[in-house]
């Protein structure tokens, strides 16, 4: 209990799914993505109670393929960084 922290895995699946929720935005009816890579690099700690804040950006989009770059911070300070590619599909 004294060390919660915010895990890897936890920080990769909000990345993942702010990067979704993002391009659902602009995708037709009927359009979803599935996330294909991830890339990061975990580079500093998230403690419990820390505010965090996840930045994407869209960095290159091909064809039904969109990657993203993704940095996490927590009470201001670097967490996270790396890369995430969704694929847009028909549902």
């Amino acid at each position: 209990d004294e060390c919660r922290v915010y895990a890897t895995p936890s920080i990769i699946s909000d990345v993942e799914y702010t990067c979704r929720n993002g391009l659902l935005e602009h995708l037709d009816p009927g359009e979803d993505s599935v996330g294909t890579r991830v890339e990061v690099e975990h580079v500093g700690p998230g403690l419990l109670g820390d505010e965090a804040k996840i930045d994407v950006r869209v960095a290159s989009v091909e064809g039904r393929r969109v990657a993203f770059e993704a940095e996490v911070t927590c009470g201001g300070e670097p967490v996270l960084r790396g890369r995430h590619e969704r694929f847009v599909v028909d549902t």
